[in-house]
């Protein structure tokens, strides 16, 4: 659910819906420190007696954490979004890397009526945002859609008849169908958000008629994924059990049909009282993954491995950060966490959303509490946004996805020694290593010394692609090394890398241990949940809501770990050549 409600200064939006160590380096002498950078020039980075905080990052790039997917980038869009087929959004999406788009918008989805455009019981829909515009619009970004089809006041043969449209009639070849959104917000555990108007609203019911849509869809298009709306592990309602019940939702409608769905959709709205919280709150996401993992394992019978779990939510709304630099690093961390631990795609709410309430100030910015990644131009509490398509910090953490990876590129291992910086790498499809470095301090830079396992990058200089606090646009730069990097506060610092020209190809990766071999660790109840999003059926609430490198992989087998450090630099020059250093409302207010 999107806890804020959207709003534009135009037609009001409807509510959107919404939840090691660390090695110590020696100071070098001065004489020391006048050879390394006559041999080496700006290649080696310096010490100084006043050195940021130091940390070790490790990257494994002989260990796979799977392929990122053609729709690992996605993005909510709703059909009371006025601007959503607007040219410069469109270029704006496209150049984001986004390539997944959902539709037609939270809640929403559970009151509208497709082929006539229209909500149940009324409410405010754009002129322009039928589905036929949509696809245009994600035809000119490059995206697959994602459609929720009408759980809440809808019928099988109504999606049955969406699918005919789009697949048959029109051969949009939509391959992904939600059957409703946050369905277990109907009122069965109390709490109420989500329209749902069958007379049974208990999770036996809703998995009973998820098998007559998917029956109904699949007789259309046997080709079509159908998902099924889960609970996330560790936040309400998980657990909950009605009076009469032996199991709860998400145990309950696996149970029935888990055999008959192609992948399970969680929503992650990170309940955190500091940006702090915010930013260590991926950390939660392994443990999430696993249980949905371990749940379709228990359920899903033989083709339990093939069946994708898809985050067709989430962004930062139950934090103090909507748009400002805190929010930006959220995004670009939990995406990769998300895609690393086995989800198929990520969708950010949303594009356009709108001010709710007046601005705050937030680490010396102004947070305007916008859930859209890009401006709507409201103004709410006597202040106003940017102008109309502004992106907000919240796009460019998303953007920053683009330096690093590509569709079919291979996530791999990395880790950081502390928890003040994030580490996520990729090996490119033509051969190079890039390495996404988040300091997620907001007062401190900090020094990372890196070293590789199955790569031997190349000496000198680091292509670095980055986003500061305050900027405007992604900054790319040759700055620092492969093995050491000095990284503003609160900022996003990607190495795009080249291998060493005396390296020869590394075999393919070893896989990982996946998600669903992983043990199951229950995440901290509230850390992350959904937003309850705005009853569709009432008025709105004031508001309308890469660059890779070229080169093979070293073949540099497990045992050779190459560090890249000041001592390292010398040694190379001595030895001729150098190495490179290395809730709208709250969930919570949902209550239990």
């Amino acid at each position: 659910m999107s806890p804020d409600d959207p709003t534009t200064t135009e037609q009001p939006m409807p509510r959107g819906r919404t939840h090691r160590r660390s090695r110590t380096r020696r100071h070098i002498v001065a004489g020391t420190v006048a050879a390394l950078l006559a041999g080496a020039g700006a290649g080696v980075l310096a010490l100084s007696a006043n050195a940021a905080p130091t940390v070790d990052i490790t990257v494994d790039a002989g260990t796979s954490l799977g392929t990122l997917p053609s729709t690992a980038v996605g993005l909510n869009t709703a059909v009371y979004d006025s601007h959503l087929n607007d040219t410069t959004a469109s270029a704006l999406m496209k150049a984001a890397g986004v390539r997944q788009l959902r539709y037609p918008g939270g809640s929403y989805a559970d009151a509208y009526h497709w082929k006539t455009h229209t909500l149940e019981d009324g409410g405010w829909v754009a002129p322009g945002t039928d589905f036929d515009h949509f696809m245009a619009t994600a035809k000119k970004v490059g995206a697959q859609p994602i459609i929720t089809a009408n759980y809440g006041s809808g019928t099988a043969q109504e999606a049955a008849d969406w699918v005919k449209y789009a697949n048959v009639d029109k051969h949009y070849g939509v391959k992904y169908w939600e059957i409703g959104n946050e369905v277990s917000g109907n009122g069965y555990y109390g709490s109420k958000w989500e329209i749902d108007k069958h007379a049974d609203k208990s999770p036996r019911e809703y998995a009973k008629n998820l098998l007559a849509y998917a029956k109904a869809m699949k007789a259309v298009d046997p080709k079509v994924k159908i998902g099924a709306v889960l609970n996330t592990p560790g936040s309400w309602p998980d657990g909950a059990k009605a009076p009469g019940d032996t199991a709860d939702w998400n145990h309950t409608v696996l149970a029935i049909a888990g055999k008959s769905i192609d992948f399970a959709i969680i929503h992650s709205y990170p309940s955190a009282s500091s940006t702090a919280d915010l930013l260590n709150s991926p950390a939660q996401i392994a443990g999430v993954t696993s249980a949905v993992r371990s749940l379709l394992n228990t359920y899903a019978g033989a083709h339990a491995a093939s069946v994708e779990i898809a985050v067709t939510e989430t962004d930062s709304t139950q934090s103090p950060a909507n748009t400002s630099q805190a929010a930006a690093l959220f995004a670009s961390d939990t995406y990769m966490n998300w895609l690393e631990h086995g989800a198929v795609n990520v969708d950010w709410w949303d594009l356009h959303n709108g001010m709710g309430k007046a601005p705050t100030t937030v680490g010396g910015e102004t947070d305007y509490l916008d859930q859209g990644v890009l401006s709507s131009g409201s103004c709410a509490g006597g202040h106003c946004e940017p102008a109309r398509e502004t992106p907000f910090p919240t796009y460019w953490g998303i953007r920053s996805l683009t330096a690093l990876a590509r569709p079919g590129d291979t996530m791999v291992k990395a880790s950081s020694a502390k928890q003040s910086v994030a580490v996520h790498a990729v090996r490119t499809r033509n051969g190079g290593l890039n390495v996404m470095l988040i300091n997620k301090d907001p007062q401190n830079s900090a020094q990372v010394w890196l070293s590789y396992t199955g790569y031997t990058p190349a000496p000198g200089k680091a292509t670095t692609v980055s986003y500061t606090k305050g900027g405007t646009a992604l900054s790319t730069t040759a700055q620092g090394t492969a093995g050491g990097q000095t990284l503003p506060p609160y900022s996003i610092t990607t190495l795009q890398l080249k291998p060493s020209s005396a390296a020869t190809p590394a075999d393919a990766p070893s896989r990982a241990a996946t998600p669903d071999t992983a043990a199951p660790v229950a995440p901290a109840s509230g850390t992350i949940g959904t937003r309850a999003q705005a009853t569709a059926a009432g008025p709105p609430v004031s508001r309308p809501e890469q660059s890779n490198t070229a080169g093979g992989l070293a073949s540099t087998g497990t045992s050779n770990a190459v560090t890249y450090g000041a001592i390292a630099g010398l040694l190379a020059l001595a030895s001729g050549f150098v190495l490179v250093l290395r809730v709208r409302r709250s969930r919570a207010s949902h209550g239990r």
